[in-house]
């Protein structure tokens, strides 16, 4: 029965993040607020980014979940728990988190009221909402073995570094920061911040092997942690 449920479950999430990404996509045509799409058009938002992983993590689990062949289950699986615990997990409960904060703060630091007549509320709380009870009901329905600590730690920082440098890279060549939060800070402040947010997301991954643990038992879930 729980094998039934898990692929439903992976199945519709894939095709809800399909959706909202073609939405999103949908949007690159119409006029929207200067400087949203220039340069890098939503490739440049970590949001955008999240959701294609989500989706391509969602996917893989369908493709596994429905694979028969053992060592086509076992390597297709290994690759998936390493997205997930590594990446998908930690990654979209920053990005929920992270935006909920700074938009309590100031929403025009991250999602300016201009915005709301472009993006209704459904597709706002789909991109930075919904991604938090999805992961978490992953965790619930399927264990997830993790890599050792400072392996997935160390991808985080390599994933991290290679978004600053994105970031830093758009700002160079068009003279706009991808997000106006930046933009009122110098350069050791840029710095800070970005230390402060890779601070926040290894928490992310440390609470999603806590959570795998509580779930499923450490000894089923974590290969190693030293």
């Amino acid at each position: 029965m729980i094998a039934k449920v898990r692929i439903v479950y992976h199945i519709t999430a894939f095709s809800w993040y399909a959706f909202i990404i073609k939405s999103l996509a949908a949007k690159d045509g119409e006029k929207l607020p200067p400087g949203i799409f220039e340069y890098g058009g939503p490739w440049k938002y970590l949001t955008f980014l999240n959701l294609l992983l989500q989706m391509v993590f969602f996917g893989m689990a369908v493709v596994n979940d429905l694979q028969t062949g053992k060592n086509t289950v076992k390597g297709l699986n290994k690759w998936k728990d390493l997205i997930f615990s590594v990446l998908a997990f930690p990654v979209g409960m920053f990005v929920v988190l992270l935006f909920w904060v700074i938009f309590a703060y100031d929403r025009q630091l991250v999602y300016p009221e201009s915005l709301d007549a472009f993006f209704p509320l459904w597709m706002n709380h789909a991109m930075h909402t919904v991604v938090m009870p999805v992961l978490l009901g992953e965790i619930l329905l399927q264990h997830h073995v993790y890599p050792k600590t400072k392996n997935g730690l160390a991808a985080l920082g390599v994933v991290g570094l290679a978004y600053l440098g994105w970031v830093i890279f758009i700002y160079l060549a068009v003279g706009l920061w991808v997000y106006p939060l930046l933009g009122l800070l110098s350069t050791l402040g840029v710095l800070g911040l970005f230390l402060l947010n890779m601070t926040v997301v290894a928490m992310m991954y440390l609470l999603g092997r806590t959570l795998n643990n509580c779930v499923w038992g450490k000894g089923k879930t974590v290969t190693k942690t030293k």
